[in-house]
Protein backbone atom coordinates (compact mmCIF):
# COMPACT_ATOMS: atom_id res chain seq x y z
CA UNK A 1 0.00 0.00 0.00
CA UNK A 2 1.58 2.86 -1.24
CA UNK A 3 0.54 6.63 0.14
CA UNK A 4 1.04 8.89 -2.76
CA UNK A 5 1.28 12.44 -0.79
CA UNK A 6 1.73 16.13 -2.02
CA UNK A 7 2.96 19.10 0.10
CA UNK A 8 5.69 21.90 -0.16
CA UNK A 9 9.42 21.17 0.29
CA UNK A 10 12.40 23.32 1.05
CA UNK A 11 14.92 22.26 -1.16
CA UNK A 12 17.96 24.06 -0.11
CA UNK A 13 18.62 26.82 2.26
CA UNK A 14 17.99 29.57 -0.30
CA UNK A 15 15.45 28.50 -1.82
CA UNK A 16 11.07 29.46 -1.24
CA UNK A 17 9.12 26.32 -0.24
CA UNK A 18 7.48 24.70 -3.66
CA UNK A 19 5.13 21.96 -4.47
CA UNK A 20 7.07 18.43 -3.71
CA UNK A 21 4.96 14.87 -4.46
CA UNK A 22 6.45 12.30 -2.41
CA UNK A 23 5.69 9.03 -1.08
CA UNK A 24 5.14 7.91 2.59
CA UNK A 25 6.20 4.86 4.12
CA UNK A 26 3.60 2.01 3.39
CA UNK A 27 1.46 1.73 7.03
CA UNK A 28 2.30 -1.04 9.85
CA UNK A 29 0.09 -2.70 11.43
CA UNK A 30 0.48 -0.26 14.55
CA UNK A 31 0.17 2.91 12.42
CA UNK A 32 -2.67 5.28 11.26
CA UNK A 33 -2.69 7.51 8.06
CA UNK A 34 -4.44 10.99 8.81
CA UNK A 35 -5.52 13.27 6.46
CA UNK A 36 -4.41 16.42 7.28
CA UNK A 37 -6.73 19.47 7.87
CA UNK A 38 -4.35 22.11 9.26
CA UNK A 39 -0.94 22.51 10.38
CA UNK A 40 0.61 25.65 12.36
CA UNK A 41 4.01 27.07 11.59
CA UNK A 42 6.18 27.20 13.96
CA UNK A 43 9.55 29.49 13.78
CA UNK A 44 11.78 26.45 13.99
CA UNK A 45 9.97 25.28 10.52
CA UNK A 46 11.72 28.69 9.55
CA UNK A 47 14.94 27.74 11.00
CA UNK A 48 15.18 24.29 9.96
CA UNK A 49 14.36 25.27 6.28
CA UNK A 50 16.89 27.62 6.13
CA UNK A 51 19.80 24.99 7.45
CA UNK A 52 19.89 28.05 10.82
CA UNK A 53 20.76 24.93 13.06
CA UNK A 54 23.19 23.17 10.69
CA UNK A 55 21.54 19.95 10.61
CA UNK A 56 18.61 20.34 7.65
CA UNK A 57 18.12 17.45 5.70
CA UNK A 58 16.62 18.27 1.70
CA UNK A 59 13.81 17.74 0.42
CA UNK A 60 12.59 18.84 3.58
CA UNK A 61 8.61 18.94 4.44
CA UNK A 62 8.33 20.81 7.77
CA UNK A 63 5.60 21.00 10.09
CA UNK A 64 4.74 19.80 13.60
CA UNK A 65 1.51 20.86 14.62
CA UNK A 66 -0.70 18.78 12.76
CA UNK A 67 -4.58 18.57 12.99
CA UNK A 68 -6.50 15.98 10.84
CA UNK A 69 -8.68 12.93 11.04
CA UNK A 70 -7.77 9.04 10.23
CA UNK A 71 -8.42 7.83 7.34
CA UNK A 72 -6.98 4.30 7.51
CA UNK A 73 -6.19 2.00 11.38
CA UNK A 74 -3.59 -0.52 10.79
CA UNK A 75 -5.22 -3.80 12.50
CA UNK A 76 -3.07 -3.69 15.74
CA UNK A 77 -4.67 -0.84 16.41
CA UNK A 78 -7.48 -0.21 18.81
CA UNK A 79 -7.32 2.84 20.69
CA UNK A 80 -8.53 4.71 17.30
CA UNK A 81 -10.99 4.42 14.58
CA UNK A 82 -11.51 6.06 11.00
CA UNK A 83 -13.17 9.54 11.05
CA UNK A 84 -11.29 10.30 14.41
CA UNK A 85 -10.02 13.91 15.19
CA UNK A 86 -6.70 13.94 16.20
CA UNK A 87 -3.29 15.89 16.09
CA UNK A 88 0.44 14.73 16.50
CA UNK A 89 3.10 16.86 17.44
CA UNK A 90 6.72 17.25 17.00
CA UNK A 91 7.66 13.76 17.84
CA UNK A 92 6.32 10.19 15.16
CA UNK A 93 8.48 7.98 17.39
CA UNK A 94 11.06 7.08 19.89
CA UNK A 95 12.85 3.89 21.46
CA UNK A 96 9.61 2.99 23.82
CA UNK A 97 12.30 1.36 26.38
CA UNK A 98 14.33 3.64 28.21
CA UNK A 99 13.40 5.01 31.45
CA UNK A 100 11.81 8.19 29.95
CA UNK A 101 9.86 6.50 27.44
CA UNK A 102 8.59 4.42 29.93
CA UNK A 103 8.35 7.51 32.43
CA UNK A 104 5.81 9.52 29.49
CA UNK A 105 8.61 11.70 28.52
CA UNK A 106 9.61 10.14 24.92
CA UNK A 107 10.85 13.94 24.12
CA UNK A 108 13.73 13.32 26.40
CA UNK A 109 14.12 9.61 25.16
CA UNK A 110 17.91 8.55 25.80
CA UNK A 111 18.53 7.50 22.08
CA UNK A 112 16.62 10.54 20.76
CA UNK A 113 12.82 10.77 19.46
CA UNK A 114 12.58 10.34 15.96
CA UNK A 115 11.24 13.95 14.99
CA UNK A 116 8.10 14.45 12.54
CA UNK A 117 10.18 15.90 10.16
CA UNK A 118 13.76 16.39 8.72
CA UNK A 119 14.78 13.16 10.56
CA UNK A 120 15.05 9.35 9.90
CA UNK A 121 12.58 6.57 10.82
CA UNK A 122 14.20 4.06 13.00
CA UNK A 123 12.49 1.00 11.33
CA UNK A 124 13.14 0.98 8.10
CA UNK A 125 15.66 4.57 7.67
CA UNK A 126 13.22 6.52 5.28
CA UNK A 127 13.22 9.95 5.43
CA UNK A 128 10.28 11.60 7.97
CA UNK A 129 7.86 14.69 6.24
CA UNK A 130 5.98 16.96 8.35
CA UNK A 131 2.74 18.36 8.44
CA UNK A 132 3.17 20.72 5.42
CA UNK A 133 1.06 17.88 3.11
CA UNK A 134 -2.18 16.42 2.22
CA UNK A 135 -1.52 13.01 4.52
CA UNK A 136 1.13 11.41 7.30
CA UNK A 137 1.51 8.35 8.17
CA UNK A 138 1.92 8.06 12.60
CA UNK A 139 2.13 4.94 14.87
CA UNK A 140 -0.84 5.29 17.14
CA UNK A 141 1.18 5.53 19.96
CA UNK A 142 2.13 9.19 19.01
CA UNK A 143 -1.03 10.44 17.74
CA UNK A 144 -3.24 12.54 20.54
CA UNK A 145 -7.20 12.87 20.50
CA UNK A 146 -8.30 16.08 19.79
CA UNK A 147 -11.80 17.47 21.23
CA UNK A 148 -14.66 17.78 18.87
CA UNK A 149 -15.62 21.17 21.21
CA UNK A 150 -12.03 22.76 19.78
CA UNK A 151 -11.51 25.05 17.26
CA UNK A 152 -9.24 23.01 14.41
CA UNK A 153 -7.79 26.13 13.18
CA UNK A 154 -6.37 27.59 16.79
CA UNK A 155 -5.64 24.31 18.23
CA UNK A 156 -3.00 22.78 15.46
CA UNK A 157 -0.55 25.02 17.67
CA UNK A 158 -1.01 23.74 21.08
CA UNK A 159 0.84 20.29 19.18
CA UNK A 160 3.81 22.87 20.34
CA UNK A 161 3.64 25.98 21.37
CA UNK A 162 0.57 25.10 23.66
CA UNK A 163 2.33 21.85 25.10
CA UNK A 164 5.64 23.86 25.13
CA UNK A 165 4.62 26.09 28.13
CA UNK A 166 1.98 23.38 29.24
CA UNK A 167 4.85 21.26 30.40
CA UNK A 168 6.68 23.40 32.42
CA UNK A 169 3.29 24.73 34.36
CA UNK A 170 2.54 21.17 35.39
CA UNK A 171 5.71 20.13 36.40
CA UNK A 172 6.39 23.25 38.58
CA UNK A 173 2.88 22.80 39.91
CA UNK A 174 1.61 25.82 39.08
CA UNK A 175 -2.05 26.45 40.42
CA UNK A 176 -4.23 29.07 42.12
CA UNK A 177 -1.56 29.95 44.45
CA UNK A 178 1.24 30.41 41.97
CA UNK A 179 2.55 33.72 40.91
CA UNK A 180 3.88 33.44 37.73
CA UNK A 181 5.55 35.44 34.91
CA UNK A 182 6.37 35.41 31.14
CA UNK A 183 8.87 36.59 29.20
CA UNK A 184 7.98 37.66 25.63
CA UNK A 185 4.54 37.64 23.98
CA UNK A 186 4.82 35.57 20.91
CA UNK A 187 3.73 32.44 20.01
CA UNK A 188 4.95 30.39 22.91
CA UNK A 189 4.18 33.48 25.32
CA UNK A 190 0.55 34.33 24.76
CA UNK A 191 -0.03 30.42 25.07
CA UNK A 192 1.76 30.17 28.60
CA UNK A 193 -0.49 33.46 29.42
CA UNK A 194 -3.39 31.33 28.59
CA UNK A 195 -2.45 28.05 30.38
CA UNK A 196 -1.39 29.80 33.46
CA UNK A 197 -4.11 31.97 33.34
CA UNK A 198 -6.51 28.85 33.37
CA UNK A 199 -4.65 27.14 36.15
CA UNK A 200 -5.24 29.57 38.44
CA UNK A 201 -2.23 31.51 38.68
CA UNK A 202 -1.61 35.63 39.01
CA UNK A 203 0.19 35.85 35.53
CA UNK A 204 2.77 38.59 34.85
CA UNK A 205 3.88 39.61 31.48
CA UNK A 206 7.67 41.22 31.56
CA UNK A 207 7.94 43.11 28.00
CA UNK A 208 9.87 45.84 26.65
CA UNK A 209 7.22 47.53 24.81
CA UNK A 210 4.46 49.45 26.64
CA UNK A 211 2.75 48.90 23.14
CA UNK A 212 2.02 45.87 24.34
CA UNK A 213 -0.31 46.34 27.17
CA UNK A 214 -3.98 46.14 25.82
CA UNK A 215 -3.31 43.02 24.05
CA UNK A 216 -1.89 41.12 27.21
CA UNK A 217 -4.67 42.29 29.43
CA UNK A 218 -6.91 40.64 26.58
CA UNK A 219 -5.02 37.47 27.18
CA UNK A 220 -5.77 37.48 30.84
CA UNK A 221 -2.21 39.08 32.29
CA UNK A 222 -2.83 40.63 35.59
CA UNK A 223 0.79 42.86 35.34
CA UNK A 224 2.57 44.10 33.26
CA UNK A 225 6.36 45.01 33.99
CA UNK A 226 8.72 46.97 31.63
CA UNK A 227 11.83 44.90 31.82
CA UNK A 228 13.92 48.39 30.44
CA UNK A 229 12.55 50.46 33.55
CA UNK A 230 14.78 50.09 36.99
CA UNK A 231 11.66 50.75 39.47
CA UNK A 232 9.34 48.55 37.87
CA UNK A 233 12.26 45.76 37.99
CA UNK A 234 12.95 46.74 41.69
CA UNK A 235 9.30 46.32 42.47
CA UNK A 236 8.68 42.50 41.42
CA UNK A 237 12.16 41.58 43.49
CA UNK A 238 11.66 38.00 44.99
CA UNK A 239 7.74 37.85 43.90
CA UNK A 240 7.47 35.09 41.28
CA UNK A 241 7.50 30.97 41.79
CA UNK A 242 8.09 30.50 38.33
CA UNK A 243 9.00 32.46 35.02
CA UNK A 244 8.70 31.03 31.55
CA UNK A 245 11.03 32.77 29.19
CA UNK A 246 10.03 32.37 25.58
CA UNK A 247 12.28 34.75 23.65
CA UNK A 248 14.13 32.75 20.86
CA UNK A 249 17.30 34.55 20.66
CA UNK A 250 20.87 35.41 22.82
CA UNK A 251 19.46 37.41 25.62
CA UNK A 252 20.43 38.57 29.32
CA UNK A 253 18.94 36.68 31.97
CA UNK A 254 20.66 38.45 35.00
CA UNK A 255 17.41 40.73 35.40
CA UNK A 256 15.02 38.34 35.95
CA UNK A 257 16.47 36.02 38.15
CA UNK A 258 16.38 38.33 41.25
CA UNK A 259 12.64 38.43 40.75
CA UNK A 260 12.11 34.97 41.59
CA UNK A 261 10.84 33.84 45.25
CA UNK A 262 12.76 31.29 47.01
CA UNK A 263 12.76 28.45 45.13
CA UNK A 264 11.71 29.82 42.37
CA UNK A 265 12.61 28.54 38.76
CA UNK A 266 13.20 30.04 35.72
CA UNK A 267 12.61 27.98 33.00
CA UNK A 268 14.11 28.89 29.36
CA UNK A 269 11.58 27.16 26.68
CA UNK A 270 12.35 29.22 23.90
CA UNK A 271 15.95 29.71 22.71
CA UNK A 272 18.48 26.95 21.13
CA UNK A 273 22.60 28.00 21.88
CA UNK A 274 24.69 29.44 24.57
CA UNK A 275 23.94 31.88 27.11
CA UNK A 276 25.37 35.23 27.16
CA UNK A 277 26.78 36.94 28.82
CA UNK A 278 27.05 34.86 31.93
CA UNK A 279 24.44 34.40 34.45
CA UNK A 280 25.61 35.95 38.03
CA UNK A 281 25.57 32.98 40.31
CA UNK A 282 24.81 35.35 43.66
CA UNK A 283 20.94 35.18 43.77
CA UNK A 284 20.64 31.85 42.69
CA UNK A 285 22.93 31.20 45.78
CA UNK A 286 21.44 33.72 47.99
CA UNK A 287 17.81 32.52 47.50
CA UNK A 288 18.01 28.66 45.98
CA UNK A 289 16.96 30.36 42.66
CA UNK A 290 17.04 28.14 39.85
CA UNK A 291 17.38 28.43 35.91
CA UNK A 292 16.00 25.35 33.73
CA UNK A 293 14.72 24.34 30.68
CA UNK A 294 12.08 22.01 29.59
CA UNK A 295 11.51 20.75 25.87
CA UNK A 296 8.07 19.99 24.96
CA UNK A 297 6.17 17.25 26.47
CA UNK A 298 5.43 13.53 26.51
CA UNK A 299 2.14 11.66 24.61
CA UNK A 300 0.24 11.28 27.91
CA UNK A 301 1.35 14.85 28.51
CA UNK A 302 0.01 16.27 25.61
CA UNK A 303 -3.00 14.51 25.92
CA UNK A 304 -3.74 16.05 29.12
CA UNK A 305 -3.43 19.17 27.37
CA UNK A 306 -5.77 18.69 25.00
CA UNK A 307 -8.22 17.71 27.05
CA UNK A 308 -7.67 20.84 29.61
CA UNK A 309 -7.90 22.99 26.52
CA UNK A 310 -11.37 21.43 25.24
CA UNK A 311 -12.57 21.48 29.17
CA UNK A 312 -11.81 25.19 29.36
CA UNK A 313 -12.06 26.25 25.61
CA UNK A 314 -8.38 27.48 24.97
CA UNK A 315 -6.94 27.58 21.52
CA UNK A 316 -4.09 29.85 19.66
CA UNK A 317 -4.58 33.05 18.47
CA UNK A 318 -3.39 32.28 14.94
CA UNK A 319 -4.11 33.72 11.19
CA UNK A 320 -4.75 31.14 8.77
CA UNK A 321 -3.24 30.99 5.27
CA UNK A 322 -3.53 28.79 2.24
CA UNK A 323 -0.59 26.47 1.73
CA UNK A 324 0.79 28.52 -1.12
CA UNK A 325 1.18 32.13 1.09
CA UNK A 326 3.80 29.91 3.45
CA UNK A 327 6.76 31.73 1.70
CA UNK A 328 5.06 35.22 2.56
CA UNK A 329 4.66 34.01 5.98
CA UNK A 330 7.94 33.15 6.74
CA UNK A 331 9.25 36.64 5.79
CA UNK A 332 6.48 37.86 7.83
CA UNK A 333 7.40 35.76 10.97
CA UNK A 334 11.37 37.49 10.44
CA UNK A 335 9.62 40.68 11.02
CA UNK A 336 7.39 39.17 14.28
CA UNK A 337 4.18 40.26 12.10
CA UNK A 338 1.97 37.71 13.68
CA UNK A 339 -0.05 37.59 16.29
CA UNK A 340 0.33 34.63 16.98
CA UNK A 341 0.60 32.00 15.04
CA UNK A 342 0.20 31.21 11.55
CA UNK A 343 -2.02 27.87 10.40
CA UNK A 344 -1.82 26.52 7.41
CA UNK A 345 -5.62 25.43 5.77
CA UNK A 346 -4.25 22.28 3.95
CA UNK A 347 -7.77 20.71 3.27
CA UNK A 348 -7.67 21.48 -0.38
CA UNK A 349 -4.96 19.34 -0.58
CA UNK A 350 -6.99 16.42 -0.17
CA UNK A 351 -9.61 17.40 -2.90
Amino acid sequence: MTIKSFGYAAHSPTEDLSPFHFERRDPRDTDVIIDIEYCGVCHSDLHQARNDWQNSKYPMVPGHEIIGRISFVGNKVTNFKVGDQVGVGCMVDSCQHCHPCHEGHEQYCDEFPTLTYNDVDRHDQLPTYGGYSNHIVVSHKFVVKVPETLNLEGAAPLLCAGITTWSPLRHWQVGPNSKVAVVGLGGLGHMAIKLAKALGAEVSLFTRSANKEADAKRLGVDHIILSTEENAMNGVKNKFDLIIDTVPYAHDLNPYVPTLTINGTLVLVGYLGDLDPMVNSVPLIMGRKSIAGSLIGGIKETQELLDFCGKHNITSDVEVISMQDINHAYERMLKSDVKYRFVIDLKTLNK
